[in-house]
């Protein structure tokens, strides 16, 4: 197998520390991977370039990692509300002009039309970010090919597991019909609810809701009543086990829904929403139908061999209310910042153990006990 391996990846020749070197012909140090030297830097695939993939990808160009970042299809996004909190603009560094509408007045409103202004919690200062996913994503990506990522853009197909702890795994992917293959030492899946990843280390299922949601281009006129607003409406008729939402965007509103419910449904629910705004949204124009599945809960698995999950491939996605954008960047870049370390800045192999330690472990001490309380309320 070693052989194989460097047949096809030469760089993964290993060498041993400097202090467990002997001149001494009979000693052969017993090592663990994770102590292993690597004799070029280590390699890593991530997979997903949304959020929570470029800011993994970012971390580990950052810290020294050799990383590939795929996307299917850069020009694209998820279905996604947008909204993003107040303390992921500094955190991550995002720019204002990237910010579409900053929105200090939200409404709940009821199956019987009652509103509860729910903005009122806001302090003066305070706002929530309205963006459009396509293009933080693009944002988020470019920075991490600054930092020194190499993106591909590309379908990935299939990862390939080793069957020895030194070995590489095996990136497949499909670019302009052709189908290609990488090997590296270690691999993120950041691409969401459908990950090839996850299905490739057998890290279980999860129950996923549908988001299903239409862009509609509103004259100026209507805009101006969305200008700083966000409306979530609830009941059966339009989400009997979550909500639908109106978000603004630059020229748009984004109107959709997210139930956990069956494929059948999801356009009556979304003909349902679409009824209750209608006089507010009369004369606009549906630029964009979107569909796709969002986790209702962390997976079983989210660390096996030299893999991690990250983002929605985690099951990173609050079920209260359906937040995910900031929980996607902040585990992929605590995912990469564990990898830069466990490895020593690229220059140790790292191991499952590792992966547990310091990134899993200190993504549940931090984080479980929100989810848990969140997935109650």
């Amino acid at each position: 197998m070693a052989a194989q391996t460097h047949l096809f990846h030469p760089l993964h020749s290993l060498s041993l520390p400097l202090k467990t070197r002997s001149k001494s012909p009979e000693f052969k140090p017993k090592l663990k991977p994770s102590t292993f030297i690597i004799s070029s830097k280590l390699r890593a695939a991530v997979v997903g370039g949304g959020p929570a993939g470029s800011s993994a990808a970012e971390a580990l160009a950052a810290g020294g990692i050799e990383t590939f970042l795929f996307e299917r299809s850069p020009s694209t996004a998820k279905p996604c509300g947008g909204a993003i909190p107040l303390c992921m603009l500094d955190e991550f560094s995002i720019p204002p002009h990237l910010i579409d509408r900053k929105v200090t007045r939200m409404k709940i409103i009821s199956p019987s039309n009652l509103a509860v202004d729910f903005g009122k919690t806001l302090k003066p200062h305070e706002f929530i970010s309205m963006l459009r996913r396509e293009v933080l994503d693009d944002f988020l990506r470019r920075r991490a090919e600054s930092c020194g990522a190499t993106l591909f853009q590309g379908l990935v197909t299939n990862v390939v597991v080793p069957l020895t702890n030194s070995s590489s795994y095996v990136i497949q992917y499909n670019k302009n019909n052709s189908q290609k293959s990488l090997a590296v030492d270690v691999v993120i899946g950041a691409e969401g609810a459908s990950s090839k990843v996850a299905k490739a280390i057998k890290a279980g299922d999860y129950t996923c809701a549908i988001v299903f949601q239409e862009r509609i281009k509103l004259p100026e006129e209507k805009m101006e009543y969305y200008e700083n607003l966000a409306e979530m409406y609830v009941g059966n008729d339009v989400s009997p086990d979550f909500y639908a939402w109106v978000f603004p965007k630059c020229d748009h509103v984004a109107v959709g829904t997210g139930p956990l419910c069956s494929k059948k449904d999801i356009k009556m629910l979304q003909h349902g929403i679409r009824a209750k705004v209608t006089p507010k949204t009369h004369g606009g124009q549906v630029t964009k139908v979107e569909a796709h599945p969002i986790p209702r809960h962390p997976r079983p698995v989210r660390v096996r061999g030299r893999v991690t999950l990250v983002g929605d491939a985690a099951g990173y996605v609050t079920k209260c209310s359906g937040e995910g954008i900031y929980f996607a960047a902040k585990s992929g870049r605590m995912c990469g910042e564990a990898i830069v370390t466990a490895s020593e800045g690229g220059e140790r192999m790292v191991s499952e153990d590792d992966l547990k330690r310091e990134y899993l472990k200190k993504w549940d001490e931090k984080y479980l006990t929100t989810f848990r309380f969140l997935d109650l309320l």
